[in-house]
């Protein structure tokens, strides 16, 4: 069982910055990569930023420059520091785990950009 939790989400002013945390726990083994999905009202859940354990990444481009995705292999964490929010940018965030068995998914965040 791998559990995937995550933090720091929340309401935040357009321009202003959010950190989004994840830290798994459980029967780990072989991790692949990690990653930050994000999924709006009505829209299909999008890849908005992956990091593998060699350190190589690839974002969205509506992230690109905005957004920086990092992890610590030894503490199995990933984090997602997010500047220069927009209101686009509002969804609900999940953490992905790829491992050697399979893949898994933490329960979301709420990101909201409002003035």
């Amino acid at each position: 069982q791998v559990q995937l939790a995550e933090s720091g989400g929340g309401l935040v002013q357009p321009g202003g910055s959010l950190r989004l945390s994840c830290a798994a726990s459980g029967s780990i083994y072989s991790i692949y990569a990690m990653s930050w999905y994000r999924q709006a009202p009505g829209q299909q859940r999008e890849l908005v930023a992956r990091i593998t354990t060699g350190g190589s990444t690839n974002y969205a481009d509506s992230v690109k420059g905005r957004f920086t995705i990092s992890r610590d292999n030894a503490k199995n964490t990933v984090s997602l520091q997010m500047n220069s929010l927009k209101p686009e940018d509002t969804a609900v965030y999940y953490c992905n785990l790829e491992a050697l068995f399979g893949v898994h998914w933490g329960q979301g965040t709420q990101v909201t950009v409002s003035s």
